[in-house]
């Protein structure tokens, strides 16, 4: 399944989790290293990525988040 040219779901690679194409770098690394302090540079130096790979993953986790459908928990009475 192609979702974005730069990112790859396969069954076969990482048990279908979507990964940076031609790579085994899963998206969510991608995002969490992003969210836990490294740099897009980091990120591009320490899994040989570059800055469409890294702007591919956050368009992904991005678009995979707006599709959710989200259910207000009920209110707890007091």
């Amino acid at each position: 399944m192609e979702v974005h040219p730069r990112i790859q779901i396969d069954p076969a690679i990482c048990g279908g989790r979507p990964v940076i194409r031609d790579t085994r770098v899963p998206v969510a690394i991608v995002v969490g290293g992003l969210a836990g302090g490294m740099t897009m540079d980091e990120l591009a130096r320490e899994y040989d990525l570059s800055a469409d790979d890294i702007r591919a993953a956050l368009k992904f986790a991005s678009q995979r988040v707006d599709d959710e459908s989200f259910h207000p928990l009920p209110s707890q009475a007091a």
